[in-house]
């Protein structure tokens, strides 16, 4: 997922810009990018694929100067997009994935709207997308409403203009938004943790559907929220950044949560020492540690600069080149120990076999049982970029070599007490080469986030998606009684 940030102030945001955005780093690699409205817009985007944010924005934001200003932390397109529309210029950053994208862009091509950010694969810029739609209504905020009930996905957004800075948080919150106050300036965030060494405090957590101006003066209702939410489960087990809160809650906590309750459910096997695979899965080992009573080590170290998450690069080479680099093993640790190794899910599996297991082996490790701290994921992500084909997923393989072919009713192997289930977890085993595999349950999972189960999406385990059947239902019904 991307990460988004805002700021108005009644001086020169800039400053508080860019580390604001910086703080958003670990939710994309491709892109960054920020512009600030002074007497004129002043915009700059760069790739980030090789460097770090605020290595090539430092000097930009010496040079753009202004009150008011959004920025963006990309995991695809280039952003922020500059529009001159009929109610004035704009710029936008967002957050999301919007599942409908072409048939949208065809419905923008016939009323003769045309596109001019382009990538060199012929893929429309989502984010010129978003704003092509915002710009068919009346206004800014019409044209969101009118977006947010013609997209499929979700989309957070930020919009600059001479007003202030719009923010509205998609229909159904997959993605959070959070505002925060320091005296005369106001900011709004993805991350809550970008707030806490910038001396802000939290004023708000935006509601699904909900929309606000920030101007110097303060926080403006534009739109009321909803009152339903399906916020993403996955925040709090690796997306997130462990000083983040979500509604109220921390990630931190909640993965040492996932770890206690996955050691409560391992009194059959016998370990020397618990590690947590870096950065992600290592609350998740606290967590265990603290509940089994087990040392906790680290074996495993994450080389840090220059090598980001191995999840989120878009393609399978570098992501590859990332997981081999990143970690280092400390063989003394791992000699003759069995290792209790904690990490926050297995996506594709290879990375792990081939990088993680593989390391911990020839580090001479006398056992090594894996405990992802969510259940197999089982659909690609609808809401967030993530794994886009069903294919890549470890538990899909599994399936697949099980069935022997590629099955569409995979209920059976949902159900950790069938024996689909088992075998499939049995397969995936012995594919990462593990003495014993064992994943969280959906049920400890999210008893340790501490929402009722129906505000999260739980879409990538169980298929299960209440939020777009109900728009897409309401979408139906609108359409018949226009008929009518």
């Amino acid at each position: 997922m991307s990460g988004i940030f805002g700021a108005v102030s009644q001086n020169n945001c800039s400053r508080t810009l860019l580390y604001g955005i910086d703080y958003h780093s670990h939710l994309g690699t491709e892109y960054g990018g920020m512009a600030v409205l002074g007497d004129n817009f002043q915009r700059q985007i760069h790739n980030i694929s090789q460097s770090q944010f605020k290595s090539k924005f430092f000097d930009d934001h010496q040079r753009i100067k202004g009150n008011k200003g959004i920025g963006v932390i990309s995991d695809l397109d280039e952003q922020p997009i500059y529009l001159n529309s009929k109610f004035g210029p704009f710029c936008i950053v967002t957050a999301g994935l919007i599942e409908n994208k072409d048939e949208l862009k065809e419905i923008l091509f016939c009323k003769g709207i045309s596109f001019s950010e382009v990538s060199p694969k012929g893929d429309i810029n989502t984010t010129e997308l978003i704003a092509k739609l915002i710009s068919t209504g009346d206004n800014l905020v019409d044209g969101i409403e009118r977006m947010f009930d013609m997209i499929q996905g979700s989309c957070s957004l930020l919009i600059l203009n001479k007003d202030g800075v719009y923010a509205a948080r998609d229909q159904w919150g997959y993605t959070p938004l959070v505002v925060g106050r320091k005296k005369d300036e106001w900011v709004v965030a993805t991350e809550s943790s970008s707030l806490l060494n910038l001396g802000f405090e939290i004023a708000k957590l935006l509601a699904p559907s909900e929309i606000i101006l920030l101007t110097p003066k303060g926080i403006e209702t534009r739109k009321k929220a909803a009152d339903h939410m399906q916020i993403c489960s996955f925040l709090w087990i690796y997306t997130g950044f462990p000083a983040s809160s979500y509604e109220g809650i921390n990630v931190e906590e909640v993965r040492e949560k996932c770890g206690k309750a996955l050691a409560r459910k391992d009194n059959d096997i016998d370990i020397d020492v618990v590690a947590g695979v870096p950065d992600s899965g290592i609350a998740h080992a606290i967590g265990y540690s603290i509940e089994s009573k087990k040392p906790y080590r680290r074996p495993l170290i994450k080389y840090t600069p220059g090598y980001g998450r191995s999840y989120t690069p878009p393609n399978q080479e570098t992501r590859d080149l990332v997981a081999r680099m990143k970690l280092i093993v400390i063989n003394s640790i791992i000699k003759g120990n069995s290792l209790a190794v904690l990490d926050d899910s297995i996506v594709r599996g290879t990375q792990f076999k081939n990088y993680t297991v593989k390391k911990l082996w020839n580090a001479q490790a006398k056992e090594i049982h894996i405990r992802p701290a969510c259940p197999p994921l089982m659909f690609p992500c609808k809401f967030c970029l993530s794994t886009r084909s069903i294919d890549e997923l470890a538990a899909r393989k599994a399936i697949r070599a099980l069935e022997g072919k590629n099955i569409d009713d995979v209920s059976e192997y949902l159900d950790p007490s069938s024996e689909k289930y088992q075998k499939m977890i049995e397969w995936i085993k012995n594919d990462l080469n593990v003495t014993t595999l064992r994943y969280q349950t959906i049920d400890d999972m999210v008893e340790a986030i501490g929402l009722p189960k129906e505000k999260l999406c739980l879409y990538c385990w169980t298929g299960d998606c209440p939020g777009e059947k109900a728009h897409r239902k309401q979408k139906e019904e609108d359409a018949t009684f226009s008929a009518k």
